[in-house]
């Protein structure tokens, strides 16, 4: 039986996108953790050098899929949630992951909306005592102090994710842990999620 021409053109087409995605995934599966990293900084790199011609809404749509395949934002939001986690029903627990997930991605598109010259260099790795990948970067930044940035990873089902980043000795999961626990413990989950769709909107503007 022959096929006609286009027939034949649209399945090269869908296979050919079967491929990639396929490789895609594997890659992803079997990357280590420190090609997780600085995959995800040349991504940040590359919004970065057109961010003002993308704006804020097109570098966070850019900047989504890289976090999302990068970071462990499931793990994350347990992290900050601290023990109060098991306290929320399933409904809060994903309503949680969810707008954490989008907070996470705007305060990237807001922070790293612009470029002048930066770059990230990998320094060094280690491993810690549970298993764990700490990989240590710096961006240099001209005309100013460079900055370090440690990413702490951990691997689930054979996939190495973000679950911490400390910017010059600070940890940014301590941080929010301190102010998100005590707005859920003090004020309740729904003010927890309010606060947190009004940093969104913040960053939005």
């Amino acid at each position: 039986m022959l096929i006609p021409l286009q027939n034949k053109l649209f399945l090269l087409v869908i296979t050919s996108i079967f491929l990639n995605i396929t490789m895609s995934t594997a890659e992803a599966k079997s990357a280590t953790a420190k090609q997780v990293v600085v995959r995800f900084q040349a991504n940040v790199l590359k919004v970065m050098k057109q961010g003002k011609k993308l704006g804020f809404e097109g570098r966070y749509k850019r900047l989504e899929k890289a976090i999302n395949e990068s970071h462990d934002l499931t793990k994350i939001t347990r992290v900050v949630i601290g023990r109060e986690w098991g306290n929320l029903s399933e409904e809060q627990q994903q309503q949680l992951i969810t707008v954490f997930t989008k907070l996470s991605i705007a305060a990237y598109a807001y922070n790293f909306k612009d470029f002048s010259g930066e770059a990230f260099h990998f320094d060094s790795e280690e491993k810690t005592t549970r298993g764990g990948m700490i990989i240590h970067t710096h961006l240099t930044i001209p005309k100013d102090k460079s900055v370090t940035f440690d990413y702490m990873l951990k691997e689930k089902n054979g996939q190495w994710g973000i679950i911490n980043i400390i910017a010059n000795g600070v940890s940014d999961l301590a941080l929010k842990r301190s102010e998100y626990t005590k707005i859920l413990k003090e004020q309740g989950f729904d003010m927890l999620l309010l606060k947190l769709n009004e940093k969104i909107k913040t960053y939005e503007k």
